[in-house]
């Protein structure tokens, strides 16, 4: 007779010869291999670039001869030096015209368009308003170049209406230009934040509305206690979208005024470019560059308060 003799493993004993690692850690190392793609394509095509243009901003440098150590220089002159002040106060002048002005606008067409119940052509509607967002800005620069001419569209239409003394060159003139171009970007901005705020409004629940209707709520009322609410994440998106837009400006300077008449549309992207490439000051202008990183990323950071918590 045998006898059979039966061993048993330490309870454990697999656990520490082979432990296992967490299923959340195995995904989150596979989500960051998704990522490594395109994070390689930012720092090679951007972030090198841009510690390079911070290099360069502690540098008197022509673009050619041997550069000079500067110091923090560059960086007071953004704050002494006339030009570029007024050239972010034209850039703040423009958030007015490419933010607040849509944003209020949108605003105020979304109300009108989520109390009617049934509004035909909106596909159209929509897609006209948004046209403009995919226009290339070489092309509405041109065209409103063409509308505010001596003969152009607007100053025809103030002559056929008996207002031929407002008709001037108004991207000629110092005390319209800088608001000219400020009217285009409100034209051009209109259009993104309404389609916006239009898929906000397609989220709410209609039964809030009909509710709100049923118990005779005003459309002022129905607005601000249902619409504006919901579309605080909608309304965030749109000013950072715009106020970023009007901050890194250039392209619509650059072809309507070039900065003119004499520095009364300057901004600072134009400035950046002027400076490095028109004047050979490229440390003050990589200065400027950086400087309009920074406001940027702390004016978004300051919107981004705006987005509504996820509930958890």
């Amino acid at each position: 007779m045998t006898d059979t003799v039966t061993t048993q493993t330490p309870r454990g004993t697999a656990e520490r010869r082979a432990p296992r690692v967490p299923r959340r850690r195995r995904r989150s190392r596979a989500a960051y291999l998704y990522v490594l793609p395109a994070f390689v394509v930012f720092a090679i095509f951007l972030g090198v670039p841009f510690l390079q243009t911070f290099q360069y901003s502690f540098y008197d440098w022509d673009g050619l001869s041997a550069a000079t150590w500067a110091g923090f220089a560059n960086y007071l002159s953004v704050v002494q030096d006339a030009e570029l002040r007024n050239a972010f106060a034209h850039a703040l002048v423009l958030m007015v015209f490419y933010s607040v002005v849509p944003v209020t606008i949108a605003l105020f067409l979304t109300a009108l368009i989520s109390r009617a119940n049934a509004l035909r052509g909106m596909s159209f509607f929509r897609t006209a308003l948004f046209l403009p967002q995919v226009i290339a800005s070489v092309v509405v620069a041109t065209i409103w170049v063409s509308i505010y001419s001596t003969d152009g569209l607007l100053n025809q239409g103030l002559r056929a209406i008996g207002l031929g003394d407002l008709a001037r060159v108004w991207l000629g003139d110092y005390s319209t230009a800088l608001i000219a171009i400020g009217f285009v970007g409100t034209w051009l901005n209109i259009g993104l934040c309404l389609v916006l705020f239009l898929s906000g409004v397609g989220n709410i629940d209609p039964v809030l509305f009909e509710a709100a209707r049923i118990d005779g709520a005003s459309a002022a009322r129905e607005f601000f206690a249902i619409t504006l609410p919901a579309l605080r994440g909608q309304i965030a998106v749109a000013l950072t979208l715009t106020i970023v837009s009007a901050l890194k400006t250039f392209d619509l300077v650059y072809i309507t005024t070039k900065g003119g008449p004499g520095t009364s549309t300057t901004v600072p992207a134009f400035e950046a470019y002027n400076r490095a490439f028109n004047t050979g000051q490229v440390g003050s202008a990589a200065a400027v560059a950086i400087a309009l990183t920074v406001v940027i990323m702390i004016v978004t950071a300051l919107i981004s308060r705006l987005q509504p918590k996820d509930a958890e």
